[in-house]
C-alpha cells in the first residue's frame, strides 16, 4: 500500500486520487479521476500546509484565485483551465484542473537547447497567456489585472497537440493576487527565488513588470541554459542582493558560440532591468517586439516540401499543403449558375479577386469571385487548378486562399485572398470551405461584367478541410497581439517563396482540364 494516504482517496465524492505528479513549494499535484463523469482525468492540487496561517487569511484568497483560474483559462488557451474548487475534510484547500500530458519547460531546456525560432514560439504563447492575465477579469463588475508572481520554467508546460503543434500552457496561478485598489499590501515573500523580481524580493506591491522580470530570467535561461543572475551562496538574502545590485551576464559570457538577432537580446536584457520604469511597461510591447524579429528571422517561415511530412519547428506558422493538382470535370454539383449572378455593384470594374457565400440547389456554398479581361479569361479554357492554405495564427489570426489556375502556354494566373480570421466573414468563410471541401470560380469579364461568363469547381483536400475548420475554431480564442497588416505582410512573404514550388508541381502535370462552359 502506498505510504501516500492520498491515493485511492475519494475527495468531495467525486475526484479519486491515483497518483502524485508533481510537488513545489505552493503544494502537491495528484492526478486523479472524476468519477461523476465516467473516469475523466483531472489534475487536483493541494496548498500545501506549511503555509496555511490566519495573517494570509488562505482559505478566502485560495477561494479567491481559484475563481480567477477559472476565469483565465476560459479567456486564453495558452493558460491551463480550473473547474472546481473548494477544501476538504482536512481544512485544506484545493482546485481541480484540466489534466494535460505534456513536458515542463524545465525539462526541456535541461535536455536540449532551443532553437531561436522554437523559442520565439513559446515565448509568445507565455506571453499571450500573461497578457491575458495582466489585461484583468470581471470581479463585481470592474476588470481587475492578475499577475502570476512565479514566472518559471516548471510552471510551463509544453504540449504536442495534435491540431495546433506546439502548444504552452502557463501553469499556477495559484498564488497570483487581485491588483484591487483596496487590496491590502502583503509584507511577506511568495515565489521563486531565481526568478524573482527586486521588488518582489523586498516584499513590495507588485504589478505587471514584476513578471516580466521574471520572464526575462526565464527567457535568458531558454537561450543560453544558464542563469543570468548566480549569487554566492542559496539564501535569501544572498539572492535579494543579486537581484538587486548584480549585473546580469552577457550572452557573450553565458553562452559565447550562441548566435542572435541583437534585438532579441535587448529585449531579454531589458526585461532584466533593475528598475521597474526601465522595463517594457507591457506584454504587448514584448510581443509586437517579437513578431518584428520573426518577421526579419527568415527562418522562422521555414516551409517544408508539399510532399514531405512537415517537421517539428519552433514557429505557429502553418501549411495546408496539397499532395496533388485538382484534375476536375463538370459533375452534378455545377448547375448552371452564370446567368444568376452578376458583378455586385460595390465592386470596381477591374482586376480583382473576393470570396463570396452564395446559394445554389446544393446549398450554401463558398465561391470566389473574379474579373478579368475577355482576353485573359479566354487564354485558360483549357487549365489546371491548384489551391492551397497558409495559416498564421500570430500577431493575428490570418488565412491565405492561394487558388492558381494555369495551363502550358500561358502559365499560370494566381487568385490569392487573405480572410481575417477574427472577423466574422472570415469565420464564416472558413468554416465553409472546411466543410464543403470544394468551392465555385465564377468568372467575369471587364468587358461585359453584367453576368458570370465561366464557372469552375476546385475541390479541396479532406486534410486540409479539416485544417481549415481547425484554424478558425482556434482563432475564435487567440488574442490579437498586433494589427492585421502585420500578419498579411508575413503571409504575403511566405506566398511569395511558394509560388515557386507551386509551379513546378503544376507544371509537373501533362493534364489540362477545361472550364464549365454552361449556362
Amino acid at each position: 500500500m502506498s505510504a501516500d494516504p492520498n491515493i485511492g482517496r475519494l475527495l468531495s465524492k467525486r475526484y479519486q486520487m491515483q497518483e502524485l505528479i508533481g510537488t513545489g513549494a505552493m503544494g502537491r499535484v495528484y492526478r486523479a479521476k472524476d468519477v461523476l463523469l465516467g473516469g475523466v482525468p483531472v489534475a487536483v492540487k493541494f496548498l500545501a500546509l506549511s503555509i496555511q496561517n490566519e495573517k494570509m487569511r488562505l482559505q478566502e484568497r485560495f477561494e479567491r484565485e481559484a475563481k480567477t483560474c477559472a476565469l483565465l483559462g476560459q479567456k486564453s488557451i495558452h493558460i491551463v483551465r480550473v473547474m472546481d474548487y473548494g477544501v476538504d475534510d482536512r481544512n485544506t484547500p484545493f482546485y481541480v484542473m484540466e489534466y494535460l500530458q505534456g513536458e515542463s519547460l524545465s525539462q526541456i531546456i535541461r535536455l536540449q537547447n532551443l532553437t531561436v525560432p522554437r523559442f520565439l514560439s513559446m515565448v509568445r504563447q507565455i506571453g499571450l497567456g500573461l497578457q491575458c492575465a495582466h489585461d484583468g477579469i470581471p470581479v463585481d463588475g470592474a476588470i481587475y489585472p492578475i499577475i502570476h508572481r512565479d514566472i518559471k520554467p516548471s510552471n510551463m508546460l509544453v504540449i504536442q497537440d495534435p491540431s495546433f503543434g506546439e502548444l504552452v500552457k502557463v501553469l499556477d496561478f495559484g498564488i497570483a493576487k487581485l491588483l484591487q485598489s483596496d487590496g491590502n499590501v502583503t509584507n511577506y515573500y511568495l515565489g521563486t527565488l531565481a526568478y524573482s523580481s527586486p521588488e518582489q524580493m523586498e516584499g513590495k506591491e507588485l504589478d505587471k513588470r514584476s513578471d516580466i522580470y521574471s520572464l526575462g530570467v526565464m527567457m535568458f535561461e531558454m537561450l543560453t541554459g544558464t542563469m543570468p543572475l548566480v549569487p554566492t551562496t542559496s539564501s535569501f538574502g544572498a539572492w535579494y542582493k543579486t537581484h538587486r545590485t548584480q549585473q546580469p551576464l552577457s550572452f557573450a559570457e553565458a553562452a559565447p558560440n550562441l548566435q542572435l538577432p541583437s534585438k532579441l537580446e535587448d529585449l531579454v536584457m531589458s526585461c532584466l532591468a533593475k528598475e521597474p520604469s526601465d522595463r517594457p511597461q507591457s506584454l504587448s510591447e514584448i510581443l509586437s517586439t517579437l513578431a518584428s524579429i520573426e518577421h526579419r528571422y527568415h527562418t522562422s517561415l521555414i516551409v517544408a516540401p508539399t510532399d514531405v511530412p512537415t517537421q517539428e519547428r519552433g514557429v505557429q506558422l502553418q501549411l495546408a499543403q496539397r499532395a496533388k493538382t485538382e484534375l476536375e470535370s463538370p459533375d452534378s454539383r455545377n448547375e448552371p449558375i452564370s446567368s444568376i449572378y452578376s458583378w455586385p455593384q460595390d465592386k470596381p470594374i477591374a482586376d480583382i479577386v473576393f470570396p463570396q457565400i452564395i446559394n445554389t440547389n446544393a446549398g450554401t456554398l463558398p465561391s470566389l469571385w473574379i474579373m478579368l479581361t475577355q482576353e485573359e479569361i479566354q487564354k485558360r479554357l483549357v487549365c489546371k487548378r491548384y489551391n492551397q492554405f497558409l495559416f498564421i495564427p500570430v500577431p493575428h489570426p490570418m488565412l491565405l486562399w492561394i487558388t492558381a489556375i494555369y495551363n502550358r502556354k500561358h502559365g499560370p494566373k494566381w487568385l490569392p485572398y487573405y480572410l481575417d480570421l477574427k472577423s466574422s466573414f472570415g469565420q464564416e468563410i472558413t468554416n465553409l470551405l472546411g466543410q464543403t471541401g470544394y468551392y465555385r470560380l465564377l468568372f467575369f469579364s471587364r468587358e461585359s461584367p453584367g453576368s458570370c461568363s465561366h464557372v469552375q469547381i476546385a475541390t479541396i483536400d479532406p486534410m486540409q478541410c479539416q485544417k481549415l475548420q481547425e484554424w478558425a475554431t482556434r482563432s475564435q480564442i487567440l488574442v490579437s497581439a498586433a494589427e492585421p497588416h502585420m500578419s498579411r505582410g508575413l503571409l504575403k512573404r511566405e506566398y511569395e517563396k511558394i509560388k515557386p514550388l507551386i509551379l513546378a508541381r503544376l507544371e509537373a502535370v501533362n493534364t489540362n482540364s477545361h472550364f464549365d462552359l454552361s449556362g
